[in-house]
């Protein structure tokens, strides 16, 4: 099976604008493409990580993958899947942002002897006049077509901002400049990502003619990914230092039954036929399979030795042992913790709670422990006496969420 074939099986691809052309060339190994990614945070998270996954895939086969870090578009801000403007960004913490994403980036990609680049749209958007842009660029988008655009639709009732309406033209100028100054002749995203991908295919035939076979295709993933990279207790990072390799395995060993294997079709790179076999998986067989996920996609972006500490520590917790050393652990002076905690104050210490009303319905519920002691009283109190001789005392949130709160000299 060839490449393009295998990303059809593992039900990655969504909507093509020239299949026949696309098939061709990746199969082949001519694709030079691009997928880019605003540094919004100085972290990449998980709904990144299936587009890092699918670039990879892709330089494997012999195509040639693009990294477009969005330091231009960043300070602008993407209004795709938004009800609201983003919180607007500074120089300098964009700058700060892509130098931690191109660490991050090369645990994923090749970049040495020019098996792939990695740009910064800054180099080419921030030095653009603007009667330049009104005169080259503007004359190649309809506003009408783009108010339809679902990008804008959503954001019309509360107000889309001037700014952001720029925003399409700019992610289509970025593949323009790719285009002819790199020979990117494909680009990927996310299916909330179509509208401003077509005006970049649109904007570059028209500038450059017919002949200009620059190509468009949407993961049927992507927006999905960023919806995965959310919890109730935050975003889920591949920084280990944000979320650690342990809570990043129980991510993944957390996900529903119904789309446990639909995420080792896509994201892991188990072969086919294996994973065939484990569709006809169900009950406590997909258990398994969710510890297999786990597995695979912690060793991916953590290590194998993280993964195989992660479900080493995992397995022992779910089988009712004692503490595990990849457990995360949140340390507190004695000073800090002084006569105790209160449950609430515990979970928000442990990070295991967005807000504390939600910290009060889960113990109300019956949703924590500690110890391995149910409690439903949310002025419950850990005191010393709760510590073992180690001084930490075992905070677990649902069936499957540990943290260990560690009282030190």
């Amino acid at each position: 099976m060839q490449i393009f074939e295998e990303l059809q099986a593992r039900g990655l691809l969504a909507q093509l604008t020239d299949e026949k052309e696309i098939r061709e060339l990746i199969n082949n190994g001519k694709a030079t493409f691009y997928i880019g990614f605003d540094p919004t945070a100085e972290s990449l998270h998980v709904g990144h990580f299936m587009a890092l996954c699918l670039m990879k895939r892709l330089q494997m086969a012999g195509n040639k993958p693009i990294a477009l870090l969005g330091g231009g578009t960043g300070m602008i801000g993407d209004p795709s899947g938004r009800t609201d403007m983003r919180q607007m960004m500074t120089v300098e913490t964009i700058n700060h942002n892509i130098e931690c994403f191109k660490k991050q980036m090369s645990r994923f990609i090749d970049f040495s002897d020019g098996k792939a680049l990695m740009v910064n749209n800054a180099d080419w958007l921030m030095n653009l006049n603007y009667i330049e842009v009104l005169r080259e660029i503007g004359p190649h988008f309809s506003v009408n077509k783009m108010l339809r655009a679902e990008c804008y639709k959503q954001r019309m009732e509360k107000g889309l901002s001037f700014l952001e309406f720029n925003y399409m033209i700019m992610q289509s100028y970025d593949f323009y400049k790719l285009y002819t100054d790199y020979g990117c002749n494909m680009q990927f995203g996310g299916d909330d990502q179509w509208s401003n991908m077509l005006g970049g295919t649109e904007l570059i035939r028209r500038k450059l003619g017919k002949d200009a076979h620059a190509m468009t295709i949407t993961l049927l993933l992507n927006s999905e990914g960023k919806k995965m990279g959310k919890t109730q207790s935050g975003a889920v990072w591949l920084d280990p230092n944000k979320t650690s390799p342990y809570d990043f395995y129980q991510y993944w060993r957390n996900v529903a039954d119904a789309d446990v294997l639909k995420c080792i079709r896509m994201l892991t790179f188990l072969p086919l036929e294996q994973i065939d076999e484990m569709d006809k998986w169900e009950g406590s067989q997909l258990n398994k399979a969710k510890e297999i996920l786990a597995y695979e996609l912690t060793s991916l972006v953590h290590g194998e030795e993280e993964a195989k500490k992660a479900d080493t520590a995992a397995k022992a917790l779910f089988s009712g042992g004692s503490k595990g050393g990849s457990v995360p652990t949140t340390e507190i002076s004695e000073a800090d913790f002084g006569d105790g905690l209160t449950i609430i104050e515990a979970l928000e210490k442990c990070s295991l709670i967005p807000s504390r009303g939600e910290g009060r319905r889960l113990v109300q519920q019956g949703g924590v422990k500690v110890n391995d002691e149910k409690i439903t009283d949310i002025g419950f109190m850990l005191t010393k006496e709760s510590a073992d001789e180690d001084g930490i005392i075992m905070i677990q949130k649902g069936k499957k969420t540990f943290c260990q709160l560690k009282i030190t000299k």
